[in-house]
């Protein structure tokens, strides 16, 4: 049976290594981008330089995937896709868009009898070049078309139909909060090694820990990697991301859910973009107005900081009534 043809608009990280991927499976991928791509071009895999050139080479029912960034962007480009395709025809968003977007456009383009499926992608630009995680939302007459496609182009079981239109990108949301949080939990542990009173082989118990042991996991894994390629933390401090998982925190608090580690994770992102913080400038002002503290380090604070305390706390001895009573 002949493999199903798609196209691809947006042959960036994500869409150029899916596109190769299912063209090297077999799959005919027609490939459009605002950038000409000509190295893409294979024996299965064709590159067009404009939306009416793939909406014609596309065979009908077509299945048009969107590798482009969230937001306006992708409602301007459905504009543009829509007077070029016919009944039945699919799209699929496959970029970190908010399900709330996807539903309003899955809606939209039902009216127009147009399908459109929310397809959460992670494992970045190594996945879709290899084997992506699929987190799909939509219709199933339309999923269904896609699934051997999806099946393939994923790891083992790393596609899942996850329900209705706006659930794949809901999904993939949480799956991005998490992601924070684990992130923020393994810097954190890097930190705490880096200042121990010994030296520590971080990459040798970077290592250590993904052989059996409970945090073992390939963002572990990624941390040794990326360790030894750079012999050290040799990298600035200052964190980009593209703002997904504020949105999620937004939905927590309109959920009434509590996500304190993920929103914490969120907060310790703009931390590391503070290079000159005028909070702490703020609370610096008023300890020296109601204590007379100093600006800045002084080293008779650091030291009483330090050693202050003699002892540690004790609890005080259990009393026979009170052992009596537990």
């Amino acid at each position: 049976m002949s493999k199903t043809q798609i196209g691809v608009i947006g042959l960036g990280k994500m869409g150029a290594g899916l596109a190769r991927q299912a063209a090297e499976k077999g799959y005919p991928v027609v490939g459009m981008d605002l950038h000409p791509r000509p190295d893409l071009e294979t024996e299965n895999l064709h590159v067009v330089s404009s939306i009416e050139e793939l909406a014609q080479r596309l065979h009908r029912p077509r299945k048009v995937f969107l590798y482009i960034p969230a937001g306006v962007a992708v409602d301007g480009l459905i504009e543009q896709l829509q007077p070029h395709l016919e009944e039945g025809d699919i799209i699929v968003d496959g970029g970190n868009s908010y399900w709330g977007d996807s539903i309003r456009r899955a809606a939209r383009l039902k009216e127009n009898g147009l399908y459109f499926i929310d397809c959460g992608t992670s494992g970045g630009p190594g996945g879709a070049r290899t084997g992506a995680c699929y987190m799909v939302g939509g219709e199933e007459a339309a999923v269904s078309q896609l699934k051997d496609f999806f099946v393939e182009t994923a790891v083992p079981n790393g596609f899942l139909h996850t329900g209705a239109a706006g659930t794949g990108h809901y999904v993939k949301l949480v799956h991005n909060g998490i992601e924070f949080g684990m992130l923020q939990a393994i810097g954190e542990g890097m930190g705490m090694l880096t200042h121990f009173r010994e030296k520590l082989d971080i990459s040798a118990i970077l290592g250590l820990w993904n052989n059996g042991s409970v945090v073992r996991s390939w963002l572990v894994e990624l941390m040794k990697k990326m360790y030894d390629e750079e012999a050290g933390f040799n990298v600035p401090s200052y964190i980009e991301d593209t703002g997904e998982v504020n949105w999620l925190v937004a939905d927590a608090l309109h959920m009434e859910v509590p996500i304190p580690v993920i929103t914490q994770s969120v907060m310790q992102l703009f931390t590391s973009r503070d290079q000159d913080p005028t909070w702490a400038k703020a609370i610096a002002m008023m300890r020296h107005g109601f204590g007379g503290h100093p600006y800045g380090e002084d080293k008779g604070i650091q030291r009483e900081r330090q050693y202050g305390r003699v002892g540690e706390y004790e609890m005080p001895p259990e009393t026979g009534e009170r052992a009596e009573k537990e």
